[in-house]
């Protein structure tokens, strides 16, 4: 799409039994080439017999999701969007509409192109991470600790409102985070309290440890893991396992993934963009585990 993106690998949907007239979607965000959204997508399509259905991969940044959307708008052959950062907030100036759950944590991952033009907003993040929790029995915990304050912690406030009957505890890096995570306790209903990030290895004895922090930030914590841990939640999925899940999971706790919420959160957005239900889960998993499994091959082989 020219002027408006870099488009990666947009390929069709495998064959099936009758989708109809093909449609568009993709994932926009910057950097986006490591997103796995085109693989989990692509095998939903399949699944479903939704031929000629495409879903491809762009590069935008904050100032070039306007163009895109403008464009995409005119082209008429759009389903959906699903967003990464930078663009989850930068885009709810654009939409005609968006959901109580993106309302919430005022961050949009989806976006539906409905009839008449108007462009809605979902959040799919917040019922991704809830689904994954309890897929790994983790409902109803007494209580919870999160690592982190960006705006992955912020949604997993929102998705412990649903499944943590108790006090949170996050542990952030700075005066400001913290206000910000007591804020969103306030507004989200979820008893918050604050502790500085020197106090971390704290947080590993809680029943449900959520760690939100990019790729290496939490690794010097793998050896403080309890003797017997509660349920980890890393939203992390590559490089995986982190070393903290590795040694969570050596201990004999349960450990709940970031690819286990990415295809959570996937199958709401297939849902929402194709009007199918249910999205084949177990398809889209399945397609998901090969693809990294592949990328860590190729790493080694490198």
């Amino acid at each position: 799409m020219s002027g408006t993106g870099t488009e990666a690998d947009a390929v069709p949907a495998g064959p099936g039994g009758g989708g109809g007239a093909g449609r568009r979607a993709a994932v926009l965000g910057s950097p986006i080439a490591h997103s796995l959204s085109p693989v989990l997508h692509r095998a939903a399509y399949a699944e479903l017999g939704l031929e000629g259905w495409t879903y491809g991969r762009f590069e935008v940044a904050e100032d070039g999701i306007g163009p895109f959307l403008e464009k995409a708008a005119a082209d008429g052959d759009w389903a959906g969007l699903s967003l990464t950062m930078p663009l989850k907030r930068a885009v709810i100036p654009l939409l005609d509409g968006i959901g109580d759950t993106a309302a919430s944590v005022e961050a949009v991952n989806t976006v539906v192109f409905a009839g008449g033009g108007r462009l809605l907003g979902e959040n799919t993040d917040i019922p991704g991470m809830v689904a994954a929790l309890r897929e790994r029995g983790a409902g109803g915990v007494p209580g919870a600790a999160v690592l982190g304050a960006g705006a992955t912690a912020s949604s997993a406030l929102a998705a412990l409102a649903r499944v943590c009957t108790g006090e949170v505890t996050a542990y952030v890096r700075s005066r400001e985070r913290a206000e910000e995570m007591r804020g969103w306790g306030e507004r989200l209903g979820v008893p918050v309290t604050t502790a500085d990030w020197s106090r971390a290895r704290e947080a590993l004895t809680a029943p449900l440890v959520v760690a939100t922090t990019p790729a290496g930030a939490t690794d010097d914590l793998a050896g403080d893991v309890p003797g017997r841990p509660g349920i980890l939640f890393d939203v992390l999925y590559e490089p995986w396992p982190t070393p903290l899940a590795a040694a969570w999971a050596g201990r004999g706790g349960r450990v709940v993934g970031g690819l286990d919420l990415l295809v959570h959160q996937a199958v709401l957005q297939v849902e929402l963009m194709t009007g199918r239900s249910p999205a084949p889960l177990a398809a889209m998993r399945a397609a998901g585990e090969a693809a990294l499994a592949g990328r860590a091959g190729a790493g080694r082989a490198g």
